[in-house]
């Protein structure tokens, strides 16, 4: 089990900044519409988030301990193929019903601060509230068949995964040289269909909903695109959005970091804001 963790942790840090880097490299990485709190709470979630995504596998996994001892590794014998095709259900639709979810009032006061930065970077991969991790089914569901004897296919699903959304929401952009050549139309329609990819993930993140670009009541897929397709919340353009981040925020100015980070330990001050004691709406369509 160390050695399965060790392998993902070394693989998913040297992806992101693998991506980090590109940024660097291109001026993307320090965008100029960040905020201090902004900095904040990129820096307290990427170092935060291993550790809590680490402690739901873990007691998802003790849990399985106590409750059904004799089943560890029970499914041990399995395929790769039915492993993988469990784990895209359990983990990846689950996640997308989890974020599909978040986007109404119930859960969007633990999801807003993904949506609460002005910038599209790797910085913002992990950028929610503590609760949308320590919550999140797909995580549960993991530590339960890692338990059952998923062990490395899960390592090499976690890898792939996260890798994906990585990419889909680095400022990178790798998907621009699909759309700039007529010989790769074809391949372009099956990507930007199947994974999620910068143009369709930035425009969930879009600060405006009318122009035909930006789509944040769909595009809500994680590692497979497929479930808005099959589910009719995708919207693919093969644009970027001109700027991203909340309408709120550029009237109001940025929420603390600590509020979005730990809400609702603490709560926001200010008037009408869904972080504070009034209604937990999220923006209009």
């Amino acid at each position: 089990m160390q050695n399965t963790q060790t392998v993902q942790i070394v693989a998913v840090v040297s992806v992101m900044l693998a991506f980090a880097l590109a940024e660097w490299l291109q001026g993307r990485f320090f965008p100029s519409e960040a905020s201090r709190e902004d900095n904040r709470l990129d820096i307290a979630v990427t170092l935060l988030f291993p550790l809590i995504s680490g402690a739901v596998l873990a007691t998802s996994g003790a849990l399985c301990e106590a409750l059904m001892p004799a089943q560890r590794n029970a499914w041990a014998g399995w395929s790769v193929w039915a492993m993988l095709g469990v784990l895209l259900v359990a983990d990846d639709f689950t996640q997308y019903l989890w974020h599909r979810l978040s986007h109404t009032s119930a859960l969007w006061p633990l999801h807003r601060a993904h949506h609460s930065a002005a910038y599209m970077s790797v910085r913002v991969v992990y950028r929610n509230n503590a609760f949308y991790y320590a919550f999140m089914p797909g995580l549960w569901l993991s530590g339960v068949l890692v338990y059952l004897g998923f062990g490395w296919v899960y390592v090499a699903y976690a890898i792939v995964k996260v890798s994906v959304i990585i990419a889909a929401h680095s400022s990178v952009r790798w998907d621009q040289w699909l759309y700039r050549h007529a010989a790769l139309r074809p391949l372009a329609w099956l990507v930007q269909r199947t994974i999620s990819t910068p143009a369709t993930h930035f425009a969930h993140h879009a600060l405006v909903q009318n122009d035909g670009i930006g789509h944040y009541t769909g595009n809500y897929g994680n590692l497979l695109f497929v479930w808005d397709v099959l589910l009719g919340t995708a919207r693919i353009t093969q644009r970027y959005p001109p700027a991203y981040g909340l309408p709120d925020d550029r009237v109001h100015g940025p929420e603390p970091w600590l509020v979005q980070f730990i809400y609702p330990l603490l709560r926001s001050r200010r008037a009408e804001s869904v972080l504070g004691k009034a209604s937990h709406r999220p923006p209009a369509d």
